[in-house]
């Protein structure tokens, strides 16, 4: 029997430097199980991708990403519309994707052995592409307004580090934000909307397990949004807890839609996919059907 080879894209700063521990053991764990692996580790996201594209084309049949959903967005990159499979050791602070997709989130071995199995599954992903051309595939949730503002002040950020950083973010934000004008269109019809916050989901959550899109489906052929509209600061700290559980969708001033491609805009913003900066708005952004093999779990 030939032996299987994958290229595992690493990135030793996830979850506050976990990724540079926990990947020699989920490798251990595959090479145990009679595959062959190739550890890639670049000094910036474009030499990783680059490495990754190399690695795909001197025949590895796998890519599995080490690390965050950052690192997962930045594989997704190399294997989206391809027939190569994706696989996720989880090393982040979220793990977002790995939530919706079910594998082990504590147990780098035990996520190894999803890989091993060879268990896939096909899902869809998202595709944006913003005004200077730049385009993106994601797999989990893009993001404009509150939450993406948040983002890029605690990117601006030198101090606090990790979750508190975001937190302090989030607290500084919130006393200057203000309801944004959105012009959106989904499928052809157009709504203009006064809103805190539009999120479309492949996937269900982020930010380590905030269910912003709970009604998402990977493989239904279709993109979910949910649209939080202009409320006081009273409110929406009110409801913002009930985003963990998914049941903020039931306040009135939650919009849900769900379409195959739109486009976002809005005054001054940026749109964030996987938590990464993708740039400022417009944005337009479509499914892809069935667009990346995934490994999943056998309960997935």
């Amino acid at each position: 029997m030939t032996e299987r080879k994958v290229a595992m894209l690493i990135n030793p700063a996830s979850g506050g430097g976990k990724g540079a521990k926990i990947a020699p053991i989920a490798a251990r764990r595959l090479r145990e199980r009679g595959i062959q692996v190739t550890e890639l580790t670049g000094g910036s996201a474009e030499q990783s991708l680059e490495l990754a594209h190399t690695a795909i084309r001197e025949g590895a049949q796998a890519l599995i990403a080490c690390g965050g959903d950052g690192t997962l967005h930045l594989a997704l990159q190399a294997v989206a519309e391809t027939d190569v499979p994706l696989g996720l050791i989880p090393v982040g602070t979220g793990d977002d994707n790995a939530r919706t997709l079910r594998l082990p989130r504590k147990d780098p071995a035990a996520a190894a052995d999803v890989i091993a199995d060879g268990r896939t599954m096909q899902i869809d992903c998202g595709h944006l592409e913003i005004a200077d051309g730049t385009s993106r595939y994601f797999l989990g949730i893009m993001s404009v307004g509150f939450d993406s503002q948040v983002n890029e002040r605690a990117n601006a950020m030198t101090w606090p580090h990790g979750q508190a950083r975001y937190l302090t973010a989030t607290v500084a934000e919130l006393r200057v934000f203000k309801p944004v004008p959105f012009e959106i269109t989904l499928d052809g019809t157009t709504v203009d909307q006064s809103a805190m916050l539009v999120a479309v989901g492949n996937g269900i959550s982020y930010g380590g397990g905030m269910k912003v899109c709970p009604d998402a489906v990977q493989d239904d052929g279709m993109l979910d949004m949910t649209v939080l509209g202009a409320v006081s600061k009273l409110k929406f700290l009110k409801s913002f807890p009930s985003v963990f559980k998914g049941t903020h969708v039931n306040e009135p001033f939650v919009f849900q839609h769900r379409f195959r491609t739109g486009k976002i805009n809005a005054p001054g913003q940026v749109a964030y996919a996987d938590g990464e900066r993708i740039g400022p708005v417009p944005v337009t952004v479509s499914v892809k059907p069935g667009a990346v093999h995934v490994y999943a779990p056998t309960n997935a």
